[in-house]
């Protein structure tokens, strides 16, 4: 909202002498956002004056119409002769008195005018537009000053144009409706700064008389609780809208379109009272307020006809609706050129009701944003009042002495506060005579002693038990946002000043620091991070044709998937029950960005639903829920193990200049497994790999991640029909594992380091290619026994020479004694122990023997 210093100092006393810093600090101490505070003098520098048009000369030839100007300044161009000036405008006639600045201003944006020849012809100055100006958006014309302004030719323009003024811009946050308004800010100004304010609603304004000034039936008093009218007749149709109004609603970002609209959207600036003009002559038969038909239409003012649904509220005539209540009117209704007899409507609704129509037609107007915030229903008959005056006093007519006010508002409920609960929620001691006079400040009736009937126990029977005192608070009417305890200790802060609260940071409680889960998610993250995976973070939502690009089978469990009750995407509805979806999509959308070599991975939840959970129970705010009720709520929400998976394509060792590079395989998935579980402190003598089948992996590419036993995990190269579906690179592989499944770590004693020297021996074993190389190395740990301090395979290698469907594994064995140096007979003992072992549970022969 944009209010210029002059408006708000017609209601409160601000300081003459008031720095533009301090009013800034003032409203941001109240909880107001600033966006700006602009001190309009300080934007357009240099000779900008008032000329009056002596002559119009239309140039043709050019693209868009063009008019060379000689316009009188006075003496501000220093010889009193006409400024010769070139205007594409074409809304300005001879003899109009316009704004000029002359060669040597600078407009803001730091654009410089100076004397150029355009067209042909010269141009000395520029006749401008409010937008150019800095003072509103409106770029269709350039500002014409109105028949009654006493402005000469010469004289300074930025008195007349409001240039003379500071104008501040704010953000006024959902809850405080009340701000969007003169009324709101100078009120809360007052407060602030400690200076009186003049309400402008305080007026006297006549009530409902048995004669109605326009027949309406309300059939929905909950969309609206109250709908007043008054009807003014006989007005000027050809009558202007004042400069000072114009120039108010330009500074605000509102454009001039006719005097009954302008009074409206002025007062509505004013007050924050939403009000609109309907042209009596176009209305047929009696108004009726109601909700609308599913399937009704409408044209609204912007043109555009729309599809109405049965929360729509409208303003209905014989006719069929002729506006969207309380977000925008219609066109077959709206004030014209031609009209003379005016209604005026002020009503209430509902705010829920306002903000869902707009969303629903994407139609935030400046009405509808008040509204969802929370108007004062106190304000429709003052509105009509200062409406009726300013139309008749700037447009003549004659005022109806009927009113109409159809009043279905309902008194405000007391709220209950114990007077110890702002110092009690905040930490600052604020006496009982400190919070009544606070919130009397906001127009609050405090009253002490109150009825204790119905009250919270956990707050005011507390205080009651210790003795405090109990008040009974009953918001006014313009701040619909006070509704509980917790509101009016917020509005006793923010008025004694956020500033007096102390910031001390609570004592951490004692432990550790991390959780040995977290530990183990960090320790996971880094040791993939090291082998050069990077981390990402994926939307855990899906759509639902995934399940069949992975190929998962009918009877799959991750197929189960829970819908999000109001996505985010219609296309992206369901939750993630493996990580391999999002995660595939950032590795393919790499790709597609010239990413050749690419390796990530993704800590996350994945979500499975419980079969027959049933729906959750029904949990108010009043109260905290039973523990019976957090359990059963519990019991619905979806098992959210944590997962870890990794996708890679590409070489994993580049080429380059040191020879030929290495393309990512199955293997590396795999072994990005180990990683994880090793850098999670399971023992590699407790992990199995072994061959499985699993969707969405190759069969035959595919092994499974064993702990104690137990399946933790998958890993391999994805199913060539995956890749295609998916549009992915050839041999994409990826792993994915269950965290939560992994069983705790086990304490780790400090190995034993012997300073003997160890005993090197190398092993190739022929076997079945059938045979996994890891059960054959278990195999050699096994017979070895405990003289074998470490084995690693180092080469895989087949051919012709030994047999169709036999391989060769090597190893490197070391031997090592922790108290003697090996002889050569115990190592090879030792050796051959182990191949034994091999050679009796999968055949295996030592190469070339």
């Amino acid at each position: 909202m944009r209010v210029s210093v002059s408006w708000l100092r017609e209601h409160v006393d601000l300081p003459a002498d008031l720095p533009t810093g301090d009013l800034e600090q003032a409203l941001v101490d109240l909880g107001i956002e600033v966006d700006s505070v602009v001190d309009l003098r300080e934007t357009v520098t240099g000779p900008l004056v008032v000329g009056e048009v002596l002559e119009i000369e239309e140039l043709t030839g050019f693209k868009k119409p063009i008019r060379f100007c000689r316009v009188d300044v006075g003496a501000a161009n220093g010889t009193g002769e006409p400024q010769e000036i070139v205007c594409g405008a074409r809304n300005f006639a001879q003899g109009d008195r316009v704004v000029v600045i002359l060669p040597g201003g600078v407009l803001p944006g730091d654009f410089h005018i100076g004397a150029r020849k355009t067209y042909g012809r010269n141009s000395n100055g520029m006749i401008c537009s409010a937008k150019e100006l800095g003072l509103g958006d409106d770029h269709s014309g350039i500002i014409v000053l109105p028949e009654d302004s006493p402005a000469k030719p010469g004289d300074d323009a930025r008195p007349v144009v409001g240039l003379d003024d500071v104008v501040v811009e704010l953000e006024i946050t959902p809850d405080r409706g009340y701000a969007l308004s003169v009324r709101g800010l100078a009120r809360e100004l007052s407060h602030a700064l400690g200076v009186p304010f003049r309400d402008p609603a305080v007026l006297p304004a006549p009530g409902a008389t048995a004669e109605p000034a326009y027949p309406v039936e309300v059939r929905d008093t909950v969309g609206c609780d109250r709908f007043a009218a008054r009807m003014v007749r006989g007005v000027d149709p050809t009558a202007r809208t004042p400069g000072w109004m114009s120039r108010r609603l330009t500074v605000a970002g509102i454009r001039s379109i006719s005097l009954p609209v302008d009074i409206t959207n002025y007062l509505m600036l004013e007050l924050g009272q939403p009000m609109h003009a309907f042209d009596a002559d176009r209305i047929s038969g009696p108004l009726v307020v109601r909700r609308a038909e599913p399937g009704e239409k409408l044209t609204t003012l912007d043109g555009v006809t729309r599809t109405l649904v049965a929360e729509d509220m409208v303003i209905c005539d014989d006719t069929g609706p002729i506006s969207l209540a309380a977000v925008m009117g219609g066109e077959t209704s709206e004030v014209v050129a031609s009209t003379t007899n005016v209604l005026f409507e002020a009503a209430h609704w509902d705010p829920a009701m306002v903000g869902r129509t707009a969303r629903r037609h994407k139609l935030f107007s400046e009405a509808a944003k008040r509204w969802e915030r929370g108007v004062d229903p106190a304000l429709p008959l003052v509105a009509l009042e200062k409406a009726v005056r300013l139309l008749t006093e700037h447009a003549g007519g004659t005022v109806g002495a009927e009113v109409l006010d159809i009043d279905h508002v309902r008194p405000r409920t007391p709220v209950t506060l114990p007077a110890d609960l702002p110092s009690r929620r905040v930490g600052v001691a604020y006496p009982t005579e400190r919070v009544v006079e606070l919130l009397e400040q906001v127009g609050c009736a405090v009253t002490r002693g109150a009825d204790r009937l119905g009250e919270d126990p956990g707050e005011t029977g507390a205080a009651a038990a210790a003795g405090g005192d109990v008040l009974s608070v009953t918001p006014p009417s313009w701040r619909p946002d006070l509704t509980d305890p917790a509101d009016l200790v917020e509005e006793v802060v923010r008025l004694d000043g956020y500033d007096r609260v102390p910031s001390v940071l609570p004592t951490a409680p004692p432990g550790r620091g991390l959780t040995p889960a977290q530990q183990r998610r960090r320790a996971v993250a880094r040791s993939l991070a090291e082998r050069g995976y990077v981390e990402v973070l994926a939307h855990p939502f899906v759509a639902a044709e995934l399940a069949d690009q992975l190929g998962l089978p009918a009877d799959d469990p991750r197929r189960p998937a829970v819908r999000v009750a109001n996505p985010l995407s219609e296309e992206e509805p369901l939750l993630r029950t493996t990580l391999l979806g999002p995660l595939l999509g950032i590795l393919k959308r790499n790709v597609g960005r010239g990413q050749r070599d690419v390796a990530i991975y993704e800590i996350g939840t994945v979500f499975h639903p419980r079969p027959g959970a049933g729906a959750p129970p029904a949990m108010g705010v009043d109260r905290r829920p039973t523990d019976e009720e957090f359990a059963r709520a519990d019991a619905v929400v979806p098992d959210q193990p944590r997962h870890v998976a990794v996708a890679l394509t590409g070489e994993m060792d580049p080429a380059g200049w040191w020879g030929a590079g290495r393309a990512a395989g199955w293997a590396d998935a795999v072994e990005a497994g180990r990683t994880v579980l090793a850098a999670a402190g399971i023992p590699a003598d407790r992990v199995t790999v072994r061959a499985a089948e699993r969707a969405p992996w190759h069969p035959g590419r595919c092994a499974e991640l064993l702990v104690d036993d137990t399946v933790v995990g998958y890993a391999g190269e994805l199913h060539p029909t995956v890749v295609a579906t998916l549009e992915l690179p050839r041999r994409t592989s990826a792993m994915e594992l269950n965290l939560d499944a992994l069983p705790a770590a086990p304490v780790v004693a400090g190995p034993a380091v012997s300073t003997f020297p160890p005993a090197l021996i190398d092993v190739a074993l022929v076997v079945d290619e059938s045979v996994p190389a890891a059960e054959v190395e278990r195999a050699l740990v096994e017979g070895a026994g405990p003289l074998l301090e470490d084995v690693r395979l180092f080469d895989v290698y087949a051919s012709e020479q030994l047999g169709a469907g036999r391989r060769s594994l090597a190893y490197k064995l070391t031997f090592r004694a922790p108290d003697r140096t090996l002889a050569g007979e115990e190592a090879v003992a030792a050796r051959d122990a182990a191949v034994a072992r091999a050679a009796e549970l999968f055949g295996a022969t030592l190469r070339g023997s």
